[in-house]
């Protein structure tokens, strides 16, 4: 049905001199004061200034060139290579119709909505731009669900053997306000994957399900408990471990690197809470296949998913998690 696949992602700072500029266009509109801009921006200047998304979607945009039989091109949201440079890419090569897959599994207005929105908006800027159409909601896929089980696994295993059928496994995702549109379904495919890798992982134990890196004013009710929160309460209750599972991000930016792997891990040595954080699925070749998986199934019936919601439509309803208009 396709001859090119447009991996469609959030987008990152390369530099020092980029994270200002990255973060205005995160926040344009918003009213986010600068102070607050300077602040976030120290997490990534603690790494360079050099946020690790983009580098996951080379290496991602690199593993599908190697399985798919049509042309990957790649654009970003909020930073360099734009979605419009992609668009005007794939418009001067003669593309006709293309499929959007977009590193966000879930539903909801900033996981689902806003992209498509985007990608309306360039297109509509370009008389002879492809059709693209974007994949459908994956977050329940075998291809995604898989390596996270094993990642998980694999965190929970290197807990000490003594401590081990004392910890909880706490999956996390990124916090959204709670008036934000499609909340409440983003909210319940979180708790059904959650359920899900419990189930396969480590059923006996404690879950819970937290948030991290919310943004918004303070006095905005958002989605919780938030992770440092939550550690703090486990060890409070005689938790012995925690195992973090960031089911709600497709790969290691700048929330997992810093939220986790920074900011919770100093938090539970400082409690002396033993913690390990669960890898994301990244290049994982399950989940490179379930890219094209997502594209075949286009032109055939099968629709694979696991747990109690079933398969995602392969196309949202046209107000669907839409803003109210301002």
């Amino acid at each position: 049905m396709y001859d090119a696949l447009l991996l469609v992602s959030f987008g990152g700072p390369e530099g020092p001199d980029d994270v200002i500029p990255f973060l205005e266009n995160v926040t344009r509109g918003r009213n986010i004061p600068r102070e607050r801009l300077a602040a976030v921006g120290e997490h990534y200047y603690r790494f360079g200034g050099v946020s690790p998304i983009n580098g996951h979607c080379r290496a991602l945009k690199a593993a599908l060139e190697a399985t798919l039989d049509v042309p990957v091109y790649w654009g970003n949201r909020n930073w360099k290579p734009y979605l419009a440079d992609a668009v005007q890419e794939m418009t001067q090569d003669g593309i006709r119709r293309a499929a959007a897959f977009v590193t966000s599994a879930y539903s909801g207005y900033s996981c689902c909505r806003q992209y498509l929105d985007d990608i309306d908006r360039v297109i509509g800027t370009y008389p002879d731009a492809p059709i693209i159409e974007k994949l459908r909601i994956y977050y329940n896929h075998p291809g995604f669900v898989e390596p996270f089980v094993e990642s998980a696994t694999a965190a929970l295993n290197k807990i000490d053997p003594a401590k081990r059928d004392g910890a909880h496994l706490v999956f996390t995702a990124h916090s959204v306000p709670i008036s934000q549109p499609g909340r409440d379904l983003y909210e319940a495919e979180l708790k059904d994957l959650a359920q899900i890798v419990h189930a396969r992982v480590a059923p006996d134990l404690p879950w819970e399900l937290v948030y991290q890196s919310r943004s918004g004013p303070p006095g905005q009710p958002w989605l919780e408990p938030d992770i440092r929160d939550h550690l703090e309460r486990l060890h409070a209750d005689g938790a012995q471990a925690a195992v973090a599972v960031p089911i709600g991000f497709v790969s290691d930016h700048m929330e997992v690197v810093y939220d986790l792997d920074v900011e919770a891990t100093e938090l539970a040595a400082k409690l002396g809470l033993p913690f390990e954080r669960a890898a994301t699925p990244g290049t994982h070749p399950r989940f490179v296949r379930m890219v094209g998986e997502l594209l075949a199934e286009r032109s055939s019936a099968d629709r694979p998913c696991v747990g109690a919601r079933g398969p995602r439509p392969d196309f949202c309803a046209p107000g669907c998690c839409r803003l109210a208009p301002q």
